[in-house]
């Protein structure tokens, strides 16, 4: 009898590694996912930014640096929560230095081409912040797991370490201002 009781012990104790090791997974797996998800809105607006630059040419003589700039950080590698912060940083103080070109140009202002891309990124930027909210949620759920207690035994087991947040400065807290009016 003893016997029987230590074996539905063990096969519990098996079963809620598994399952515990599986909740890591699918949210280490959501973590990642969502990630890469931005990673993909971060191009889609280096895109419209490009766009944005490549319709405003005509009626702005840009200096060479900002298109540098542009080129630059779209060849920068987007790997950690570092390198989305960073890039942020240099994505809004670059469309901050466009939107005041497009400021000081009235026919540009009026032109329906730059209006759609400036509402098109105002669109990306909003999904990019929606989706920097749910990255940190589930980045608070994997480490909220890999604290408590029994889930942090797993954690440990199979090392699974804390996962960075996606921190922004104050700068890049609030969405770029894309208005022309």
């Amino acid at each position: 009898m003893l016997w029987i009781l230590v074996g539905i012990l063990v096969l519990v104790i098996v079963l809620w590694l598994i399952a515990t090791y599986n909740r890591f997974i699918t949210i280490k797996n959501a973590i990642d996912s969502t990630f890469n998800q931005i990673r993909v809105a971060m191009k889609k607006r280096f895109d419209k930014i490009s766009k944005l630059v490549e319709t405003t040419k005509s009626f702005i003589k840009y200096e060479k640096a900002v298109l540098t700039d542009i080129t630059k950080l779209r060849s920068m590698a987007v790997n950690s929560a570092e390198d989305v912060e960073k890039l942020g940083r240099k994505l809004n103080a670059l469309m901050g230095s466009i939107r005041v070109a497009v400021e000081a140009y009235p026919e540009l202002k009026s032109n329906e081409s730059v209006k759609k891309l400036l509402e098109e990124i105002s669109n990306v930027e909003d999904e990019i912040a929606r989706l920097r909210y749910l990255y940190n949620d589930q980045v608070q759920m994997f480490n909220t797991m890999a604290e408590r207690v029994p889930s942090n035994i797993v954690a440990s087991l199979f090392g699974f370490g804390k996962k960075p947040y996606l921190r922004f400065g104050k700068e890049i807290e609030k969405p770029v201002d894309t208005s022309v009016y």
